[in-house]
């Protein structure tokens, strides 16, 4: 006890002292990028951010894939109890659509003094590991839970490294449900208690088509949720393609709204090379250009739903993967690169992904037939997760 409360007092000195510090750079940023130009005063300066209404269920996610995959279990709830939080721009807009008025961005650690309120359930998924967001939150009443926990090859190494600060972590930490037995033993050794393995929720319920395009008649390739670097990987590949396949198209969505501009422009400067067609998809939802820029939140689904080969992208930079089963459950081909850490569970409940270096990258999309179509192999049960919650209801 006497550990917990020392380490408490010097992680929050710790931190407020940071926070005075870092202020005038926050200010810079929140002026300078357009995607913190509403997060940074709303977490670090409280602006517009009143604190969550008590008594309910808080679930925080980070970005805009970790939001979409808690709907199944948003939808499970009752809607006026449920309370929301995330730290980015498109975590924010995809909670909104589920519960607008008690959706926030989670203030830093600590402002959360003041901000937190009596929960009855704080729920926070994969790796968000904020000590004093667990430790006020189960101080004030709440039962906590780390949903969707996981500890990926490249992440374990640096978290043992310091497993102190983990294991204070965990002592607030009542349950957590882990992707899978490997992730469970690699928390367990970091101090997690109460592991169960389940899955990983991103596939107990895959986002669907919410409308219906045209597909094109000829080959339609989707550049998904694409990071710098590989578009142009990407685009290099598809201009050896074209030569084998003219017809072929290239949609490119990519992860970030504040890169649609930067890859807009890029694509212009191919297409003047290679005399291609293209355009903007916020111009023309037609696919009937030899490149288009999917400029746009929301579509993914869509388009993957119409893709004959899906090139998903956060795997040949190194940033660790996106979900593939959005695209596998319509039997997409598709092409990922190594770097698919922060997917491994999903990857292996896949079946048909081929993966690839970047240097084969232009030969295995020429060679698009000897692919086998993607199919989900397994799904995952949240029924364990929402009977904790209504245990506390």
């Amino acid at each position: 006890m006497i550990l917990d409360k020392l380490f408490f007092i010097l992680y929050t000195a710790l931190l407020s002292l940071v926070y005075l510090l870092a202020l005038p750079f926050l200010y810079f940023f929140s002026k300078r990028k357009v995607k913190y130009k509403e997060s940074i005063p709303a977490r670090f300066l409280l602006k517009n951010n009143k604190p969550l209404k008590e008594g309910g269920i808080w679930f925080h996610v980070c970005s805009f894939g970790e939001a979409r995959a808690i709907y199944p279990l948003l939808d499970a709830l009752p809607d006026e109890l449920l309370r929301l939080s995330t730290t980015t721009q498109t975590g924010h807009e995809a909670i909104s659509l589920k519960q607008e008025e008690q959706s926030r961005y989670l203030p830093f650690e600590p402002l959360l003094f003041s901000w937190i309120k009596p929960q009855k359930v704080l729920l926070v998924m994969e790796a968000e590991f904020w000590y004093l967001l667990f430790a006020l939150a189960k101080s004030r009443g709440a039962k906590t839970m780390l949903i969707n926990a996981r500890m990926s090859d490249r992440s374990f190494p640096k978290y043992r490294r310091i497993s102190w600060l983990y294991k204070m972590i965990f002592r607030h930490i009542d349950e957590v449900y882990a992707q899978s037995e490997l992730d469970k033993k690699r928390l367990e050794l970091l101090g997690a208690k109460n592991v169960q393995v389940i899955g990983n929720i991103k596939l107990a319920d895959t986002p669907k088509a919410t409308k219906e395009l045209t597909k094109p008649k000829n080959l339609l390739v989707c550049a998904a949720s694409t990071h710098h670097g590989e578009e142009a990987l990407i685009l290099d590949a598809f201009v050896k393609l074209k030569k084998e396949e003219p017809e072929a198209r290239l949609i490119v969505v990519p992860r970030h709204p504040e890169r649609f501009e930067e890859v807009s422009e890029m694509v212009k400067t191919y297409a003047t090379q290679e005399h291609y067609t293209w355009h903007k998809y916020s111009d023309n939802e037609a696919l009937n250009s030899d490149i288009i820029v999917a400029d746009v939140l929301g579509e993914l689904v869509n388009i993957y739903a119409i893709s004959d080969v899906v090139v998903l992208g956060g795997a040949f930079a190194k940033v660790g993967g996106h979900n593939a089963a959005e695209a596998a459950q319509f039997g997409c081909k598709i092409i990922s690169g190594k770097y698919y850490f922060n997917q491994r569970d999903i990857f292996s409940m896949i079946e048909g992904i081929k993966t690839v270096i970047e240097f084969d990258l232009a030969t295995t999309l020429i060679e698009h037939e000897k692919l086998i179509e993607t199919r989900i192999t397994q799904k995952t049960d949240i029924n364990p997760i929402l009977e904790s919650i209504k245990k506390e209801l």
